[in-house]
Formats: C-alpha cells, sequence, structure tokens
C-alpha cells in the first residue's frame, strides 16, 4: 500500500459461489478480506477507499408481496439479506461506514447492479429469452454496462476525500417514474407502449419479448447527482443501436468478456444454484 492514493475493493466470493464454498469462507474472503485492506488502507494514509458492493445486498427488500407495487429502490432501502453472499457484502459496508466514522478513511460504497456477460442463472429464463433479449430488457431496471460501471469508480475515486462515506446504487438509468410501479407488476407492456411507443417494431423484426412483469427498479439518481456521473448506456441507447443494427455492449464490455467463476462446467447452467 506504500504511496497508494485510492484503492478499488472488488475482491470477492459471489453469488456463484454459494454452493461451493462454504459461509466460512465467504467471511473469511469478503469480511475478513476487506478488515485487512481497511486496516492496511489506514495505515499507509490512502486518501480513497472505494468498495465495489452489489444490490444484492437489498435481498428480500427487492420483492414486494402479491398484489403490491414494484420496489422502488434507492439508497435508503433497508438491506434484507437472503445468502451469505448479501450478508457479507452488507457487513463489509459497515467495515467501510465503521473505518470513515473512527478513523477518518473516505470509503464509498458502489451497489452494482447486474454488469455480467454470462447467461442467467435462471433456467426458466433462458429457456423463455435468448440472452441478449433478456440483458436489454434488464437495462430497464436492474443492469449496467460495464464502461459505466468503470466511469463511476473513477469518479468515486475522486470525489470521495469530499464526500466522506457514501453508498450509491450504480444501474443503468431507468425510464420508469414512480407513477409506473403498480402497473409494472402486471401491465408492462401498457407502460412500455407509453414510455417507448416504438420499440415493439424493433422487437418484433429481432423476434425478442418483453417481460411479463418487473418486480423492482434501481434509481440511481443520488450518484448522477452527487458523483456528477452520466452512465451512457440505457435502454434507449440499446433501441437506438438495435435499430442500426450494432451490438448493443460497449466497446470495453466486449473487450473484457466473460471469465467465469468456476473451472468446471455444470450441467444444468453457468454455475449450480443453491
Amino acid at each position: 500500500m506504500e504511496g497508494v492514493q485510492a484503492v478499488f475493493h472488488a475482491a470477492t466470493l459471489h453469488k456463484p459461489h454459494v454452493a461451493t464454498h462454504s459461509r466460512q469462507e465467504f467471511v473469511d474472503t469478503n469480511i475478513t478480506g476487506t478488515l485487512n485492506l481497511l486496516e492496511a488502507a489506514v495505515s499507509a494514509g490512502v486518501k480513497s477507499f472505494i468498495y465495489t458492493s452489489t444490490t444484492s445486498v437489498f435481498g428480500d427488500a427487492l420483492v414486494p408481496p402479491t398484489g403490491a407495487p414494484a420496489a422502488w429502490i434507492t439508497e435508503d432501502v433497508v438491506p434484507v439479506p437472503k445468502n451469505i453472499y448479501g450478508a457479507t457484502k452488507a457487513a463489509a459496508e459497515d467495515l467501510c461506514q465503521l473505518f470513515h466514522r473512527n478513523q477518518g478513511l473516505a470509503c464509498l460504497v458502489l451497489r452494482t447492479s447486474r454488469f455480467f456477460p454470462e447467461e442467467d442463472d435462471n433456467r426458466e429464463m433462458r429457456a423463455a429469452f435468448s440472452d441478449q433479449n433478456l440483458k436489454a430488457n434488464e437495462y430497464l431496471y436492474r443492469r449496467v454496462d460495464i464502461e459505466d460501471v468503470v466511469s463511476a469508480h473513477m469518479l468515486a475515486a475522486e470525489r470521495a476525500p469530499a464526500l466522506g462515506f457514501r453508498k450509491y446504487i450504480i444501474s443503468a438509468t431507468t425510464p420508469f417514474l414512480q407513477d409506473d410501479l403498480g402497473r409494472l407488476r402486471n401491465d408492462v407492456l401498457g407502460v412500455m407502449r407509453r414510455r417507448f411507443p416504438d420499440y415493439e417494431a424493433t422487437y418484433q423484426r429481432l423476434g425478442w419479448k418483453m417481460f411479463s412483469g418487473i418486480d423492482r427498479v434501481y434509481v440511481n439518481e443520488r450518484a448522477r447527482r452527487e458523483l456528477a456521473w452520466v452512465p451512457k448506456h440505457d435502454f434507449s441507447s440499446i433501441l437506438r443501436l438495435l435499430n442500426a443494427g450494432t451490438d448493443f455492449r460497449s466497446d470495453l464490455a466486449r473487450e473484457v468478456g466473460s471469465k467465469g467463476y468456476h473451472d468446471q462446467v455444470f450441467s444444468h447452467g453457468p454455475y449450480p444454484v443453491d
């Protein structure tokens, strides 16, 4: 750490490891590993500590009861972790807050939504949608391009000393408003026709379809306002690229590609689901 000004802490055991790694391994990597880095950062006089967290920390708070509107997910929603991955990421966020409070370390937590290129772990979704169709739909409410993830991290490193400790949702800017939440659960097509009257023609040409319901919407407004973050990729930009016959992934997303989580190949999906 000597001479280091900013730390980007992205190392983690992830959701794909829940079924293959012990809970203790998650604690060792995600909590103790974060503690080790925080201690070293304070000792070295690091100016900015950026912790890559996940919207998975929200857990059960993401799924509203039957009949309720879709959940409007901001940083003010209280996490209810549903597995060891979410629990350890939430605990690591608390360590970041503690080190800011007691040691004065500037720590920003970036809760990133989906940006992985691997196919979905849900067998029913894989059967119902092509991979690109599924990912394009997700930009409406819970996906982000890795280029925008990187730009958010760079801005966070610059602004952390002035901000101290903050948590931000890093996801593509949703086109939906809070007034849409009731209809998103059971009338997504109606909402989409109002927000994107021409999208159906594009989808019909590609043989794609929209989800029958959306249960949550990630809101990135705080990150855009406080970090001056301007994400480039959203559902509107994807439609423009699809109509131009162009790959909607950023150059960086295509260059990075899929690294995978496991050495072995699993018969029922990209990784086992616990």
